[in-house]
């Protein structure tokens, strides 16, 4: 799967009219989707008692949740700045993802738990047949949500839909799993691979949950944006010649927007109004780069400001 992974994004690369209405349209195809296969794998599993198709459908029941959450969340960080939000409503989506984390960890226990069970007291599965069927079906509209989905992460920086997608790159693999778990079971007529490929998909589905956790935990904990998009910031901030230097660069990711702001050095004998037009150009030409940026740049002169800020004189 580390192949299909998309190029990390620029991030607020987009404005933000044009990343809502990209993931509002593959948040409600993902809702779709997991309902679908949640139906779909209730009634095979009513009809044959596997584990590993109980696992899926655990998952997908979760998937159900965590979709309509993500649905959710994307609409809300779009919302644009109130009273009593000033920096907007972004970490809705980490929220989003945190959620989304507990319940594929919490999903990934119970199935273990169940898996272990059957290996040690094994079951018969029946009806190996439609099981095989729907994991198929599975298979095929899960790899074509996560594509989809990485169309957007190129061109987004939704962690929401980054939580999503890991999901359900986790579900493509437990999906997997549970399908040669059937299959083995049918033509070896032991049922202990059904409880071997359940267990296999709750070892996956803990390893998911770590990775969404750690990408919330970013984006809750402020961590800054990636070394490209810091450069490319300092770069258009530096074009003019006029701007001596750039420090104190703190940069933070909420939702679809960014957050930046800066201490530059400017010639001291240069009037009020002329280090105005000058920032005034230097935000132009960051902001046309990171439309959905809220930049705020600090002027200083050059060689006579004291030193401020947690990171003292810190230079970019």
């Amino acid at each position: 799967m580390g192949s299909s992974e998309p190029a990390a994004p620029r991030i607020g690369v987009m404005p933000i009219d044009q990343s809502a209405a990209l993931t509002r349209r593959i948040t409600g195809l993902s809702v779709a989707m997991s309902a679908v296969l949640t139906l779909a794998k209730l009634a095979a599993w009513l009809g044959g008692g596997s584990v590993a198709l109980l696992a899926s459908l655990a998952d997908s029941g979760l998937d159900v949740v965590a979709s309509v959450a993500t649905f959710v969340a994307v609409r809300v960080a779009v919302s644009p700045p109130d009273a009593d939000h000033r920096f907007g409503h972004g970490k809705a989506e980490a929220f989003a993802s945190l959620l989304q984390a507990g319940l594929v960890f919490a999903s990934g226990a119970l199935i273990g738990r169940e898996a272990l069970v059957h290996l040690i007291w094994p079951q018969p599965v029946r009806a190996e047949g439609w099981g095989l069927a729907v994991m198929v079906l599975s298979l095929a509209m899960t790899g074509a949500l996560i594509t989809l989905q990485g169309r957007v992460l190129a061109r987004t920086s939704s962690v929401a839909i980054s939580g999503d997608r890991q999901h359900y790159a986790a579900d493509l693999a437990s999906n997997a799993a549970a399908l040669v778990g059937l299959a083995a079971t049918g033509l070896l007529r032991d049922p202990r691979w059904d409880a071997v490929a359940g267990l296999f998909v709750a070892l996956w589905l803990i390893r998911g949950a770590i990775q969404v956790l750690r990408d919330a935990a970013d984006h809750l904990m402020d961590h800054e944006l990636g070394e490209a998009e810091r450069r490319a910031i300092t770069d258009a901030v530096l074009a003019d010649h006029r701007i001596r230097n750039v420090h104190e660069l703190r940069t933070r990711a909420s939702g679809p927007r960014i957050h930046i702001q800066m201490h530059v050095d400017l010639d001291p004998d240069q009037t009020l109004d002329q280090a105005h037009q000058i920032i005034e150009k230097a935000e132009r030409r960051v902001m046309s780069a990171f439309p959905a940026a809220d930049l705020l740049i600090h002027p200083d002169p050059e060689g006579r400001a004291e030193p401020h800020g947690l990171f003292g004189e810190e230079t970019t």
